[in-house]
């Protein structure tokens, strides 16, 4: 009986190891700037949808100056 017991209990803990997983380390995130010059970078090139990303930061800057003029309006009114 325990001889049975030892094959089943030993496929048993392999296949427990080796589906177990190491946490995988994450990359810190990147700050806004570090993004900006990422972005920057692919939308200068001849990749495919670089024009969409340069749309994107024109948008972004658009409603980052229409933001700043709010406020600036709001605390001296």
């Amino acid at each position: 009986m325990r001889l049975r017991l030892l094959p089943l209990l030993l496929a048993l803990s392999v296949a427990t190891f080796a589906c177990s997983s190491k946490p995988e380390e994450q990359a810190p995130p990147r700050t806004t700037t570090e993004q900006r010059a990422i972005d920057s970078t692919i939308g200068a090139s001849s990749l495919p949808g670089a024009r969409g990303v340069q749309g994107a930061i024109a948008v972004s800057d658009s409603a980052a100056a229409k933001r700043a003029l709010e406020d600036s309006i709001a605390r001296n009114p």
